[in-house]
């Protein structure tokens, strides 16, 4: 199933949760121009995607091309700029009846980011640990149920840079789902002087994709092993995605 089908089945699936949606903190929507700059960006990276040179390393060991299974996929904030084509291009290999729903920060800034991930297709769920943190994490479990993978930024949206918040570890014990660390380095790069020192891929560069073990965080974990499962996914993270 293409980018696009996936962008009709989402808006969809939205059109219907907007009878159920709590209230409170209203997201900021994309503007006019957020979502102009954000069809661009869609083009830019899907024509320097196609001319990296990838190379693939799934330690996950879960089979391939089998279906319903659902994950929890997690990457640093600083390497968003390729985190469809590691979804799209790898783990589509094992097809969920529905497609993708990605933890993307309330704020001004992330109707941006809004704007490119739809153009993708993927369903957006708007909060952080900031604000409507906990409205974010319920729309979340929502989507996991109707078998949507479900896609976060751990140390996201404002740091600090690699360092894994507890929502992640929060999400997995309430939904049972396994969460599955995917890091790349990248051998060409732009790195942008903000708070996670963003990577931009540079033409015909070389790109390691690395898919970690999946870790479960059992629905009975006491808050010391849920702290230990943090620390693990951290190390695992900072271990795939060498700088």
């Amino acid at each position: 199933m293409t980018p696009g089908k996936y962008q009709r089945l989402a808006r969809a699936e939205a059109r219907r949760d907007r009878s159920t949606s709590e209230g409170g903190f209203v997201p900021h929507k994309p503007t006019f121009i957020q979502r102009m700059g954000a069809w661009i960006i869609y083009i830019l990276v899907r024509a320097v995607e196609m001319t990296l040179r990838y190379r693939w390393e799934d330690r996950s060991g879960c089979p391939q091309k089998s279906t319903g299974h659902q994950f929890i996929y997690c990457v640093w904030h600083n390497r968003l700029s390729l985190c469809m084509k590691i979804y799209f291009g790898y783990a589509r290999v094992r097809p969920p009846p529905h497609g993708l729903a990605a933890l993307i920060s309330a704020s001004k800034d992330g109707g941006f980011l809004t704007g490119a991930l739809e153009n993708f297709g993927v369903q957006p769920v708007r909060g952080s640990t900031s604000r409507r943190g906990q409205q974010a994490l319920l729309e979340l479990t929502r989507w996991a149920k109707r078998g949507y993978d479900i896609g976060i930024t751990p140390d996201g949206p404002r740091g600090p840079r690699y360092v894994v918040q507890e929502g992640i570890i929060a999400l997995a014990q309430l939904t049972g789902l396994p969460v599955v660390a995917a890091g790349y380095h990248l051998g060409w790069k732009i790195r942008v002087k903000s708070w996670d020192q963003f990577q931009i891929p540079l033409p015909f560069s070389r790109c390691e994709v690395i898919y970690a073990r999946p870790i479960l965080v059992p629905r009975d974990a006491t808050p010391e092993e849920r702290e230990k499962l943090r620390k693990k996914l951290e190390a695992e993270l900072l271990a795939i995605s060498q700088d």
